[in-house]
């Protein structure tokens, strides 16, 4: 059976999940300013790592996502392609 361009789909994240991120990034980017101004005792380094944690996380999450991309795109034509 032949795959033609009707048969595949690609997905597309809606807007809502783009501004949901971009809302998260602009509250951890607010809660570091926070914590770094405001004497909270010793509970400053709690949150500190937490929030560096959490950034972390999302660092990491983002340099996956980008090698298997990357990986994807090199190698894509290294196979042939039946039919062609």
């Amino acid at each position: 059976m032949a795959v033609t361009n009707t048969d595949m789909h690609e997905h597309i994240d809606s807007i809502k999940t783009y501004t949901l991120v971009f809302l998260s990034l602009l509250a951890l980017t607010a809660a570091t300013t926070v914590v770094a101004y405001r004497d909270l005792g010793q509970f400053n380094v709690v949150m500190a790592l937490f929030i560096a944690v959490v950034v972390g996380g999302g660092m990491l999450w983002l340099g996956i996502l980008l090698v298997l991309s990357l990986a994807d795109f090199v190698t894509r034509g290294w196979l042939p392609v039946p039919g062609k």
